[in-house]
């Protein structure tokens, strides 16, 4: 019986020492970013109700976001240049937002490729202050992709 519980307690160390990126799923890539990074698109400009927005990729890799009111034309001064803004993917199913900060504010344009109703709008606007809370949350089209 010693025998058996030290051979029991032996197989068990083994399994726990084995890395877990040893073992995998066939069929499931091990990098999502990859797939999420072939969906994105180098630039975007999107309308809510309040603002145009356009966001585009740099050469440095960062994203550069740009913003007018909502009847403003693309070809005016922008109202809000920020720049240096990342991109981070929203699980596995190829959502993801870009995040800005200004002054404290965070600007983030999520992509909602994955939505429980074929009525959600593919982005969202939501802007939240230095304390934490939402100032503003809008549903947003594609104007030009």
């Amino acid at each position: 019986m010693i025998k058996e519980i030290a051979l029991g307690a032996l197989c068990i160390a083994n399994f726990s020492i084995l890395p877990a990126k040893d073992i995998t799923t066939p069929g499931i890539p091990e990098n999502n970013t990859e797939q999420v990074s072939q969906k994105i698109p180098k630039s975007v400009i999107i309308k809510t109700k309040k603002f145009k927005i356009k966001i585009d990729q740099q050469p440095d890799g960062k994203y550069l976001y740009q913003s007018w009111p909502a009847k403003g034309k693309i070809s005016s001064k922008p109202s809000m240049i920020i720049s240096g803004g990342e991109m981070y993917p929203d699980g596995t199913g190829g959502n993801y937002y870009f995040e800005f900060g200004n002054e404290g504010y965070t600007y983030q344009v999520w992509r909602n490729y994955l939505t429980d109703s074929v009525n959600k709008a593919p982005y969202t606007l939501n802007v939240i202050s230095p304390d934490g809370n939402t100032v503003l949350k809008e549903d947003a089209i594609v104007v030009k992709n």
